[in-house]
């Protein structure tokens, strides 16, 4: 809502900076930092007097036995610093910002109810599997039916990009399978976020790179300049989408600071699931969701670690790795938490950087 100062730059002309994307991107991040690094300590004290601590699966007891009772469910101080440092700094008016925060809300709030679940029965499992799918099948349904609504939208909707070319590789691909691309990408991001959240900081290091990533190529989507000299789709509006994702980054760096090892706090389902589908959200708004699967470089190696396992293991009766999701395989292997940690950050980085650079080589 700062950004309507700018309308009072002749009263106080410094208020005209609030007009400027890239100057509330960065009040943004760092006022979501400052939301979570305040918010934190007070969080995690309630969630220690309402007894909401982590279970461990019994197979990783024996490495992970100090994480047992650590408070979990920190996701909603995720969320609740990415919502009002939002808030705060975008043009509420533009819609695309409220169908991503909806559908931030709203996978947090299924992951709160697993979370909650696994509380409430003492054991690492909380909502089914079927039963969190389908909850996550309907929010990605109610996006496809907001999406057609949408005048500007709607056409895109059917179109399908991928990095280092131009045009859509396919024009239309037809409501049915526009429909299910979008189910695809927003249950399939928000699992693979929620399948790496296993180690002190790694799903939320991730994330932030992610997070930034996407801000530059939000950015440039907005930019009618911009969008044609790189020739990416020009998506009007699209701009103060960055300004959310730099609110993502401050806010994940906030989390960071309270979950680094020796973590004080896990995000839970509650965290990873928000996280996973806003990022898919502002993807498919900008029409950058093939991308993903290069700037998540990490989130697809470690769903797909889990998905050749199960497959594998199904099929032959033998596993591929010691143990999934991949990040488990080198702690197995012997690699210490931290070692895994920073270098799958590494990684993370690597692939943000190759996806920023996908808009120039087109």
């Amino acid at each position: 809502m700062l950004f309507y100062l700018h309308q009072l730059q002749d009263v106080f002309s410094p208020f005209r900076l609030f007009r400027y994307i890239t100057v509330r991107a960065v009040a943004g991040a760092g006022t979501a930092f400052l939301l979570s690094v305040l918010l934190g300590p007070w969080v995690i004290r309630l969630l220690r007097k309402l007894k909401i601590g982590q279970f461990v699966r019994e197979e990783m007891q024996q490495m992970h036995a100090t994480k047992v009772g650590t408070p979990t469910m920190g996701g909603v101080l995720i969320v609740s610093s990415i919502l009002l440092s939002t808030l705060l700094w975008v043009d509420v008016t533009n819609i695309q910002v409220w169908l991503v925060l909806g559908v931030m809300v709203y996978m947090g709030g299924i992951g709160f109810l697993d979370d909650y679940a696994q509380i409430m029965k003492q054991r690492s499992k909380g909502l089914s599997a079927r039963g969190k799918m389908l909850l996550q099948i309907l929010g990605g349904a109610i996006v496809v039916v907001v999406l057609r609504v949408l005048p500007e939208d709607a056409g895109r909707l059917q179109h399908v990009m991928v990095p280092f070319v131009k045009d859509p590789v396919i024009a239309d691909i037809g409501l049915l399978f526009a429909f299910a691309w979008v189910i695809l990408v927003v249950v399939g991001a928000s699992n693979a976020v929620n399948l790496t959240d296993g180690l002190d900081g790694l799903a939320i290091g991730c994330s932030s790179s992610v997070a930034l990533s996407y801000l530059v190529l939000s950015y440039a989507a907005g930019h009618a300049a911009f969008a044609e000299y790189l020739l990416v789709p020009y998506v009007r509006g699209s701009g103060e989408l960055a300004v959310f994702c730099g609110c993502m980054v401050g806010a994940c760096l906030g989390f960071l600071w309270f979950n680094c090892h020796p973590a004080m706090v896990f995000m839970g389902d509650t965290g990873s699931l928000a996280l996973g589908g806003s990022i898919a959200m502002v993807a498919l708004l900008i029409r950058q969701e093939v991308v993903l699967v290069l700037v998540g470089g990490v989130f697809v190696m470690e769903a797909l670690s889990v998905i050749i396992q199960v497959a594998s293991f199904k099929m032959t009766g033998k596993r591929v790795f010691r143990m999934a999701p991949l990040h488990h395989h080198f702690e197995k292997k012997g690699w210490s938490e931290t070692q895994v940690t920073i270098r799958f950050w590494i990684l993370s980085i690597i692939f943000a950087l190759l996806g920023i650079l996908s808009l120039k080589i087109r």
